[in-house]
């Protein structure tokens, strides 16, 4: 029989409804049942695409021997982290703290009351079925010592909520930070750090934008050079594009296959602006590639975004995605295959596992016809293979991210389909997931969730319809993140003038989480000062930009001592230097495209630009600004002041330098 899960609209929570374990979902009906039976909770916190998650379960939730240790002993939880990174944060914490490293599945034990007193992530079945007998006992024979250490974790962390002091990420800061990323670059694979190696996505857009700013070459050649390999290894789908969520080795050769939204979302958005930078031929083809993932592979029927393919297929890591020499040449034949093989890095003994080998790319082909047929071929024959399956849930925040890429990717390469559906997502989302004039976390098959949006929802999809109306002129985008982001600093706000995770009226944990560090995609707090700082910029809003620079000076002492987890802090703090840059183009026609293209090749980090009918009402930059002697004319102003308006290009060029 089904267990409480079943009625669970999380895919994660779902893969869990037919276990023996009697899992529930979070919520005071589950802490109440283990007040009444005076047991431990036993929290169980993953995700759909992770595939040490899909391990756990089948050795151990699957297991009938488990199920009765957990069933007699345990109220059994069971969290989708996605859908709910507030109570992912705060144990996340609390196992960090007690064990020195995080991962998922998290597997924690609480009181009743929700203190953690134990926790760790991935156990074997054996150990699993040794710790749960080992916590049974604890609780009957020492109860003062377990709720004891329960209490003093619970008010250790209490304390890393407190005020911080700010840090300004002044001009200073970023260059030392550059210097501080250099000591840290692998200068043999790119990157930073040694395996396993994640995509630095938040950190390549700081170095961009370094760039951009100050003409670093250094910063250029640490990003150009981690793009190229990232887009060369075998962590990059050379099939069917699109970005795996790391690579378990240094090289980038073998990925850990899942596919996330928010990597890939980052990504199209780092490699469009490294074109725009450098005009290189591998950027532009690997961004058109990874939106055309995004757009074939995770839109859903309501236009939004899903989150995620699976690292498995029918419980086998890399099924679908890795080949043999003798595979290559089923499909393409004896000589084709074996050219493919040299091509792709495909050798007798594998890259990977089982005499199977990662795709790579090298090097560019010379016959790039041969190549789109080999391509499209081995594509076709890859279909046939077994399919991961896709967690279907639509995150606002990663929405947010996919709508920023997708509106910048698309006007900056000039692919209109690509505006189009970060309009459709956008259109969906705003309908959707905004309730009441409150964001909700999720939704799946068109229906939204009951979870609150937390902070990075809020930063996260101002963000990105902050960039859509910088893309299509529409007045209702700003108007929506205007009103996102007033939201935000009315619930969201702490004392030092950062952001909490969470709002002041969602569900108390046992501490409010709130991150100063950007991880996989950019923290709460750094969101926020993201967005802030943009609308502040398009509004004229002095205050706003106040507190964006509030925010970045709480983020900044995490920022400032490591920059691999302060990427988007750092990325915000370019454009707070560099502007504001507000550029208004007015007019139509030909002119106006002209001038408008200028402006979006410009990479300048702080510029923020508005284009539509002359003095158009509602959009502040474009009111009381006339067309010039008739025709269509650039006005370009910094730090609020402005230049004369400008009607051709080489004019509006220089003025952009």
């Amino acid at each position: 029989m089904p267990n409480r899960l079943a009625r669970s609209t999380s895919p994660y929570l779902l893969q869990h409804q037919d276990n023996p374990v009697d899992w529930q979902e979070w919520g005071p009906e589950a802490f109440a049942e283990a007040r009444r039976r005076d047991v431990p909770v036993l929290l169980s916190v993953g995700y759909a695409a992770c595939h040490w998650c899909h391990v756990m379960a089948h050795e151990s939730f699957e297991d009938e021997d488990v199920a009765r240790a957990v069933n007699a002993d345990f109220v059994a939880v069971k969290v989708d982290r996605e859908e709910r990174p507030d109570i992912d944060a705060v144990y996340m914490a609390a196992t960090t703290a007690l064990t020195g490293h995080g991962g998922w599945p998290m597997t924690c034990f609480l009181t009743p009351d929700g203190d953690p007193f134990f926790a760790g992530t991935y156990f074997p079945r054996p150990q699993f079925l040794q710790l749960l007998e080992g916590v049974t006992s604890a609780w009957a024979d020492q109860r003062e010592q377990v709720l004891g250490s329960g209490a003093h974790i619970a008010e250790r962390l209490r304390e890393l909520s407190a005020p911080v002091t700010g840090h300004a990420l002044d001009a200073e800061v970023l260059e030392t930070a550059v210097t501080r990323l250099r000591g840290q670059f692998d200068h043999a694979a790119a990157g930073f750090g040694g395996a396993p190696k994640f995509p630095p996505s938040m950190v390549l857009e700081f170095l961009l934008r370094h760039h951009a700013r100050t003409g670093s070459a250094d910063a250029l050649s640490m990003a150009a050079a981690t793009c190229a390999a990232m887009a060369r290894g075998g962590m990059y789908d050379q099939l069917a594009g699109g970005f795996a969520r790391y690579s378990v080795d240094a090289r980038w050769v073998v990925p850990h296959f899942e596919k996330m939204l928010y990597d890939n979302a980052q990504l199209l958005r780092v490699y469009t602006h490294l074109w725009r930078i450098t005009g290189d031929a591998l950027a532009r083809r690997v961004a058109v590639e990874t939106a055309e993932f995004l757009l074939r592979e995770l839109r859903t029927a309501e236009g939004g975004f899903a989150s995620a393919l699976d690292a498995d297929t029918d419980g086998v890591e890399g099924l679908t995605y890795a080949w043999s020499p003798a595979q290559l040449v089923e499909v393409l034949g004896e000589d084709d295959g074996g050219r493919a093989a040299t091509l792709l890095s495909v050798t007798p003994a594998g890259t990977f596992e089982h005499g199977l080998s990662t795709l790579q790319l090298l090097e560019d082909p010379d016959d790039t016809g041969w190549w789109a047929a080999t391509r499209s071929a081995l594509l076709a024959a890859r279909q046939d293979r077994p399919q991961p399956a896709r967690d279907d849930k639509v995150v606002t925040s990663w929405n947010g991210l996919a709508i920023a890429a997708l509106a910048e990717a698309g006007t900056i390469l000039h692919e209109p389909a690509l505006v189009a559906a970060a309009q459709a997502c956008a259109a969906f989302v705003v309908s959707t997931h905004l309730v009441d004039g409150r964001l909700r976390r999720a939704s799946r098959d068109g229906a939204v969730g009951s979870a609150a949006g937390v902070a990075d929802d809020y930063g996260n999809l101002a963000e990105g319809l902050l960039a859509l109306h910088q893309a299509t002129g529409e007045v209702r985008w700003l108007e929506v993140a205007r009103e996102l982001l007033a939201t935000a600093v009315a619930r969201f706000a702490a004392p030092d003038g950062g952001f909490h995770d969470t709002s002041d009226d969602a569900e108390e944990l046992f501490t409010r989480p709130r991150s100063a560090a950007d991880n996989a995609e950019p923290s709460g707090q750094s969101a926020l000062a993201g967005a802030l700082l943009t609308c502040a910029a398009l509004t004229g809003d002095t205050a706003m930009r106040e507190r964006a620079e509030a925010a970045l000076s709480a983020s900044g002492a995490v920022a400032a001592r490591d920059p691999r987890f302060g990427g988007w802090a750092l990325a915000a703090a370019e454009a707070a230097v560099a502007g504001p840059l507000q550029v208004a183009v007015v007019g139509a026609g030909p002119e106006a495209d002209a001038l408008l293209e200028v402006v979006r090749r410009s990479p300048s980090p702080g510029l923020v630009h508005v284009h539509g009918d002359p003095d158009t009402t509602g959009i502040p930059l474009l009111e009381q600004r006339p067309l010039v002697g008739g025709r269509a004319a650039a006005y370009v102003c910094r730090g609020f002041v402005c230049d004369a308006p400008v009607t051709d290009v080489s004019a509006l060029r220089a003025a952009l330098r």
